[in-house]
Formats: C-alpha cells, sequence, structure tokens
C-alpha cells in the first residue's frame, strides 16, 4: 500500500492547482522529519489534519474505521507562511546537498518546491491549509 501526503486548502474550490502527489515525501517522511529537526523547523508531519473529506476517502481505501468520523474533532488549519518557512529551510537543505536522501533526492526537492508553489497561491489568496495522508 502507498501512501502519498497531500496538501488540503480550506473551501471547497481555491481556484488554482494544489496537486502535488506527494509519494516520494511519504516515503521519505521520517527522514525529512528528522532533517527538520536538525534545521529548526517544525516537521511536516505536524501539519497534519484530518478533516470529514479526507477521512471518508482513507476509509473508502480500506484503510480506517468508519466509527471514526462520528468522533472526529474539527480540521486544523494553518496559516500558508508557517508551511513556506519549513518548506524553504528543507529546499535549502537539499539545494546544498542534493544527494542527501540518496537516488530519490531529487524527486523530494521537486515535491517540496511544488508544495511551495501551492502555499505561496494560499498565502496570495488567504487560505489556510493542512496535510492530509492517502493510503492506496
Amino acid at each position: 500500500m502507498a501512501a502519498s501526503m497531500y496538501i488540503v486548502v480550506e473551501g471547497e474550490d481555491p481556484g488554482y492547482n494544489i496537486y502535488v502527489n506527494g509519494r516520494v515525501l511519504a516515503r521519505y517522511e521520517s527522514a525529512i522529519e528528522k532533517l527538520a529537526l536538525d534545521l529548526g523547523v517544525k516537521p511536516l508531519l505536524e501539519f497534519f489534519s484530518a478533516d470529514e473529506n479526507s477521512m471518508s476517502l482513507l476509509i473508502q481505501e480500506g484503510g480506517g474505521n468508519p466509527d471514526l468520523l462520528k468522533r472526529l474533532p474539527p480540521p486544523q488549519w494553518y496559516r500558508p507562511e508557517d508551511g513556506l518557512d519549513t518548506l524553504e529551510a528543507l529546499i535549502a537543505a537539499l539545494e546544498a546537498d542534493p544527494h542527501q536522501f540518496g537516488s530519490e533526492g531529487p524527486e523530494i526537492f521537486a515535491e517540496l518546491r511544488e508544495y511551495q508553489t501551492v502555499l505561496r497561491k494560499s498565502a496570495d489568496h488567504g487560505h489556510r491549509w493542512h496535510l492530509a495522508v492517502s493510503w492506496r
């Protein structure tokens, strides 16, 4: 089962593309978290929040308990600027050493840059965001 970390933007349709594959980031999440902590920034998974839509999708994919939907807390939303602080630190670290994650370093870098683009657009539009995870 492959995991994907993706961005959810508050509201129905933000008016811009928010799609980022996020599979490589999910696969290397532990190593990226360690790097973020070493850099003194908030790890990406600290921006995770489960909302009803993402939990429904997870349950449809066979990865969760339907009873959880009844007890789900409200989603947490974050300012794009907070996520950008993390992304910019991670991107700078990968620019300095593109292969610190081996041969997939350039793919991790590319997904981080895509996240950065989405969060910059979210900041420009005043939209809050969070990360969600999908398993397929």
